[in-house]
């Protein structure tokens, strides 16, 4: 959709607006194509303050990241801060969440190595229901409240037992109560994700989250490629689609000189 039907329906115009920071982007370490200072590199050129690395959580079975290898990312990041000064690296991960337990693949004790943890629901682990999920996203709906019923469960008790700054992607993969999410990602001050490559938040599930209190939400990549780095502009015009308050998107700022 052009930027013009955007603003003409919203008054808002994406090219007003330029983002601060990309807290969620992907490198070799798990599912990504480019190495950690491909992303940092890429960061730098599109201007960006700061970004974060945050591979998957280790407990995915094809493309977690390794937990012996936590040590050589926070060493990788820690170089890219003296070779390149003047943009913040922060090292975190997108932890998965399971039921049961802590919610999270991500144990309790790992969190101090992280400056802060992201999560998100993904199929390829145990304790989520992930074949069904998979089922039902591919089409194949039975046991469909059950299943809504049991994902948010897992959701909100990811949220309500863990300090996780951002819910990735809500809404994919499989049937979500976004409301009753919305509203634990209020109590638990947890940013809402609106996902620049998964399509989630929806325009419907924005326009719905936006109806609840204290939720504030940002922009992400969720870059695999380093040229995806930073990349949020679909998101942003999604947004607008929906008649989000630009002020409620915490890693945006409007250019300077603009009305």
């Amino acid at each position: 959709m052009e930027n013009k039907g955007t603003e003409a329906r919203t008054g808002m115009n994406v090219e007003d607006y330029r983002l601060v920071y990309d807290l969620h982007t992907h490198t070799t370490y798990s599912h990504g194509k480019g190495s950690v200072e491909d992303n940092v590199r890429e960061a730098m050129a599109k201007g960006l303050s700061y970004i974060a690395i945050s591979d998957h959580g280790p407990g995915h079975l094809f493309y977690g990241i390794n937990r012996n290898d936590v040590p050589n990312l926070k060493r990788d990041i820690e170089k890219m801060n003296v070779k390149f000064p003047h943009l913040q690296v922060k090292m975190s991960v997108e932890a998965n969440t399971v039921l049961g337990g802590s919610g999270l693949d991500v144990r309790p004790e790992e969190f101090g190595e992280y400056d802060f943890v992201i999560a998100g629901f993904h199929f390829g682990l145990f304790g989520c229901s992930s074949v069904h999920n998979w089922l039902w996203s591919h089409g194949i709906r039975w046991g469909e409240e059950k299943l809504r019923e049991k994902n948010t469960r897992m959701i909100i008790h990811a949220l309500e037992a863990n300090d996780i700054a951002i819910l990735t992607h809500p809404g994919d993969k499989g049937p979500f109560d976004i409301l009753a999410i919305a509203e634990a990602c209020a109590r638990t001050n947890t940013l809402m994700e609106i996902n620049c490559r998964h399509g989630h938040l929806t325009e419907e599930e924005i326009r719905i989250v936006a109806g609840v209190p204290g939720v504030q939400f940002i922009l992400s990549s969720d870059a695999h490629i380093p040229a995806a780095v930073g990349e949020c502009r679909e998101g942003l015009e999604r947004a607008f689609r929906a008649g989000l308050d630009p002020a409620r998107i915490v890693n945006i700022v409007r250019e300077s000189g603009q009305s």
